[in-house]
């Protein structure tokens, strides 16, 4: 089945939303246009939970709202610069995932502790550390798109992350395996650890092995349907 734009953000944010990475109002997903006039996103005011094509809008590289009623929100230059940054980015996701948050404030290294964080290890997770503040400006998207690079995810201490894909099952699966990762690591500080996690070959076999498209997809197909189940009104 073939979803629109709209639609597909408003999936996107309802997975998010069935596991818990939902922060009130705030925190949002992208899609770029495919006819290159900027990104969809959710409107600004609205839960992941509550979005529905009505809460989408269409919002210009500059930051103008092309299409719909709803307020752009003030980090829209997240996406926007990512997105110029990373071509084959058609997805990005920006989160306050409590995990993530917490083990960012830590200041130690992602370890590969199960299969979640082999996405996230050698090469390290980058850090945006040029601000723990809102990324209000082109200048400072710019400087997280620097920051993320190549990679999957990055965390953003004192803040949240952003997560990004070739299509959204991707970046919604990099941001949900992101915070099961950093929710085992501090799972396993707490007990004074860890001690044992993979080493940097098993770390390739295992992001092989676990992690193929065909793995992702599946978890974000899973995610889909806990949302429709969780969240049915207006569901596309």
């Amino acid at each position: 089945m073939q979803y629109t734009e709209a639609e597909e953000v408003v999936r996107a944010h309802r997975a998010l939303a069935v596991v818990g990475q939902s922060d009130m109002v705030w925190g949002h997903v992208s899609l770029r246009d495919p006819q290159g006039r900027g990104i969809w996103m959710k409107s600004a005011g609205w839960g992941f939970e509550e979005v529905g094509t009505e809460q989408v809008v269409l919002v210009s590289m500059d930051g103008e709202v092309l299409s719909g009623t709803g307020k752009r929100h003030l980090e829209w230059p997240i996406h926007t610069e990512i997105m110029r940054a990373r071509p084959e980015v058609t997805c990005v996701v920006h989160t306050h995932a409590t995990p993530v948050i917490a083990f960012a404030s830590l200041g130690v290294s992602l370890l590969p502790v199960d299969r979640d964080g082999v996405l996230f290890t050698d090469p390290q997770i980058p850090r945006f550390t040029v601000t723990g503040g809102l990324v209000k400006t082109t200048g400072l998207g710019t400087a997280l798109a620097d920051t993320l690079g190549g990679a999957p995810a990055c965390l953003m201490p004192t803040h949240g992350m952003v997560a990004v894909g070739t299509d959204t099952a991707h970046a919604v699966m990099h941001a949900v395996l992101l915070e099961r990762a950093c929710r085992m690591q501090l799972l396993a500080a707490s007990a004074g650890g860890p001690t044992l996690y993979s080493n940097h070959h098993e770390v390739l076999a295992k992001r092989e092995e676990c992690w193929p498209d065909s793995q992702i997809q599946a978890g974000w197909e899973y995610l889909v349907r806990q949302a429709e189940l969780a969240y049915p009104k207006e569901m596309p």
